[in-house]
């Protein structure tokens, strides 16, 4: 699917402002819409939604499908009768606004949907049992996990008793009625994350602004996901990883990246017909109305290490399923909308995918300039059916990485006709909104100048990521005016 020329904002549901230690899907989610629609955009970007496990990362979620309920708005429980103003106030957090502490919302959160739980129960929304049907499986089985994991004091699913960490059907019917009241908690949640959201994407694209929704290629090691489905990874007999995923070593890591995802079976998954796959975009579509695809390139082929390693060192390169797997989407699902996150150092077997599969492909301008050689990230080789960022959820702001990247960063003034003490932010902005790419997308930091205070993740790293957040009243009137000024000067105001 090609994309019409338009512009969209970079910026998580997490980092939306409010009081409540996170941001929610309420008022200040269709204020940010009421911001994106006066800057003329027609794009917001989020990160992945799922319930968040190790790390914080919505990279690394208890299931594919399900909703983080950190996001579940405390206004709108109140307003259903679930809480008392008095415990309203109580979910008030009491330190900086500007960055989540996760410790403190998790805490907070399960006191305050344990309150809301018996009276949720005692009075449930008409369309409660009808909506658990119409989620069929997956619900079923995340809310058996998690409840099954909390009884098991939160352990990984590989260190459970074994006779439900192999589901032997005599087990999962017994725990599915020890744990019913853990069962029903997590279908609450679950039923008011989804109608929190889907209320916040209706009125986005009531204003014309389509969701661009993230889909991990990789699913977490302790998940429903593989759980549910062992047979489509590659599992020992205890269904810990025998291989897993990450990225060899390079410029950047001389031990690579050890991520630790389990990879795929991808002869198992194609026997399926790539079922659960088809299964996780189906329901992306539901969520969103564009898809990208995270690390797309393990679809042509991919780096597996073998579990225990101490590092990427010893990892090896293997056949993704290719255009086999994309012909199976598009005969299921159709032409759907996706963005093929394609950084990195690429094979020509990627190139060939994103060629074949026609998918638009990414440029992040903080890569472009490097002075000592040549980088496809340079303007001047970008092509139509491509999204250009000045950068993602990975790169520091504008502003940090001039501070620490100098020389790219002296290169850039250079290409800009800048001067060496000129600020780079909203240089690089324009020149990413004016050029060729069917799609431009900024961060909401780099909207704002700010510098790595701001930055939303560092690669490679645990602890302290995931925490910016945006001050109220910084999204302002005179910033949307701006940003909409630049989209109709370069021709990307929404239509």
């Amino acid at each position: 699917m090609r994309f019409p020329r338009c512009a969209g904002v970079l910026m998580h549901i997490a980092s939306l402002p409010g009081p409540y230690g996170i941001g929610v899907l309420g008022r200040a989610a269709r204020e940010y819409v009421d911001f994106l629609h006066r800057a003329g955009q027609s794009l917001w970007q989020i990160l992945p939604i799922g319930p968040t496990g190790f790390g914080d990362s919505p990279y690394q979620s208890y299931s594919s499908f399900a909703g983080n309920p950190y996001f579940i708005d405390p206004e709108g429980l109140l307003a259903g009768g679930y809480i008392t103003p008095h415990e309203l106030e109580e979910a008030r957090y009491p330190g900086d606004p500007t960055a989540t502490d996760y410790t403190w919302v998790e805490e907070s959160r399960r006191t305050l949907f344990e309150r809301a739980f018996p009276r949720f129960r005692a009075n449930p929304p008409a369309d409660f049992a009808q909506w658990c049907r119409d989620q069929g499986e997956w619900l079923e089985e995340y809310a058996l996990f998690m409840a099954v994991k909390e009884c098991h004091g939160g352990l990984p699913y590989y260190r459970w008793d074994e006779d439900i960490r192999v589901r032997r059907p005599q087990a999962v019917a017994m725990w599915r009625v020890k744990c019913a009241e853990g069962v029903a908690y997590y279908k609450m949640l679950q039923y008011l994350f989804y109608t929190q959201w889907m209320a916040v994407k209706r009125y986005a694209n009531s204003k014309g602004i389509r969701i661009v929704g993230d889909i991990p290629i990789y699913v977490a090691p302790d998940s429903a996901d593989v759980w549910a489905n062992p047979h489509l990874f590659c599992l020992d007999e205890e269904g810990r990883p025998t291989e897993v995923a990450g990225c060899p070593p390079d410029l950047f890591s001389e031990d690579g990246q050890l991520w630790g995802n389990p990879v795929y079976d991808w002869k198992s998954l194609r026997r399926s017909g790539y079922a659960f796959w088809l299964q996780r975009l189906a329901a992306c579509l539901r969520l969103y109305d564009v898809v990208r695809i995270d690390h797309f390139r393990a679809f042509a082929d991919y780096y597996c290490i073998p579990a225990g390693a101490e590092n990427a060192r010893t990892g090896e390169w293997k056949d993704g399923p290719g255009m086999d797997f994309f012909r199976a989407v598009e005969k299921h699902l159709g032409d759907i909308p996706v963005i093929a996150e394609d950084l990195g150092d690429l094979s020509p077997a990627v190139y060939q995918l994103l060629a074949d599969s026609g998918l638009p492909g990414m440029k992040v301008l903080q890569f472009a300039f490097d002075p000592w050689g040549d980088s496809e990230h340079l303007p001047h080789y970008h092509v139509k059916n491509s999204v250009v960022y000045t950068g993602t959820h990975d790169n520091d702001t504008i502003c940090g990485w001039a501070e620490h990247c100098p020389a790219e960063a002296g290169y850039a003034r250079a290409y800009l006709g800048l001067a060496p003490e000129d600020d780079l932010t909203r240089p690089l902005m324009r020149l990413a909104l004016s050029g060729v790419a069917d799609v431009c997308i900024l961060t909401m930091q780099d909207l704002l100048g700010l510098g790595s205070e701001a930055r939303m993740n560092t690669p490679a790293t645990v602890g302290g990521n995931w925490r910016w957040r945006l001050a109220d009243g910084q999204a302002t009137p005179e910033l949307a005016d701006w940003l909409a000024h630049k989209c109709r000067l370069y021709r990307r105001e929404r239509r």
